[in-house]
């Protein structure tokens, strides 16, 4: 059970490790973009290339679709960010039970954005832990843990890919540990649980009150998506690269510098430097090309509204 890219990395370790699939289950395709074309999800695109059946359920809780999953006689479930809660009526089917997939190492950061949160919060290191599925929110014992070092030039999506691939490593040998007996579960210290909540659009708009380096972990736990964004004389401004500069006395969102290859933009406390942006409409760019054509001095305040 899964549906974006970071699922697909679980399921093709488990399809090459030889294990027997005999169902694929992700979300529903959704519409896209302004065309409105449906689209599938990465690991309906996989299963289908691989020649592995799937099955698409609005809602897995519901009758029709426990009933599906009973039929396959699954000896184990294996939930990789799938997407929907899993019933009790599920959790048992599966003689070996329903283990999952989750990107921090629990029970810290459970929840739906554990990598950007992680970011966001400044953890030095992360990981992925497969844990057994219980009817709570991540709240399944630990079956295995395996952690990572956060980089400082880490974003979101640098994040996500390696913990996909530990991800999926890790799953694969755990299966393997399950089928030998050799894998007991241990239960989660509750006193020590945190959560991530859902990332939404709203949470890019960036507050330059704020401490530059809080702006900045948030510049890079947001990238690719939503972001991070200030406005330009009315228009969105995306942040996509900045670092943190020295202490700045003006402003908060005051311009206090600007070379040819950065902008420098007082913060809360300390500054931030801007290295790389995207002008509502327009791509991707350096600062340094951003500036041959707008015009940004010393002085300008970014605002929080059009």
């Amino acid at each position: 059970m899964g549906t974006p890219d970071f699922a697909v990395k679980t399921l093709d370790a488990i399809y090459k490790a030889g294990h027997e699939i005999v169902l694929v289950v992700t979300q529903p395709d959704k519409p896209k973009g302004r065309s409105g074309k449906l689209q599938m999800s990465d690991v309906k695109q996989y299963a289908l290339e691989h020649g592995l059946e799937v099955y698409q359920p609005e809602r897995v809780k519901d009758p029709e679709a426990v009933s599906r999953l009973k039929e396959c006689r699954p000896g184990l479930i294996v939930a990789a960010a799938f997407g929907q809660i899993l019933s009790r009526d599920i959790l048992d089917i599966p003689e070996k039970g329903c283990i999952n997939v989750h990107a921090s190492l629990l029970p810290r950061l459970r929840g739906a954005s554990p990598i950007q949160t992680a970011i966001l919060e400044g953890d030095e290191r992360t990981g992925v832990t497969i844990q057994l599925m219980g009817e709570g929110l991540d709240t399944g014992d630990i079956l295995a843990q395996r952690s990572i070092s956060i980089e400082k030039d880490d974003t979101g999506g640098s994040l996500f890919d390696k913990l996909a691939a530990l991800g999926a490593e890790l799953a694969s040998e755990t299966i393997e540990g399950i089928s030998s007996g050799e894998i007991s579960g241990v239960p989660q210290d509750e006193s020590l649980a945190t959560y991530a909540r859902k990332i939404d659009k709203s949470m890019g708009l960036i507050d330059w009150s704020r401490d530059a380096a809080e702006i900045s972990r948030m510049i890079r736990a947001l990238n690719p998506w939503p972001s991070a964004y200030t406005y330009l004389d009315g228009k969105l401004l995306k942040i996509w690269k900045a670092h943190e500069g020295s202490g700045s006395s003006s402003e908060s969102g005051m311009v206090t510098g600007v070379t040819k290859d950065t902008v420098t933009v007082s913060c809360g406390s300390g500054s931030l430097i801007l290295e790389e942006v995207q002008l509502e409409g327009k791509k991707r760019m350096s600062v340094h090309d951003f500036l041959l054509g707008a015009g940004i001095d010393k002085g300008y305040k970014f605002t929080e509204m059009r």
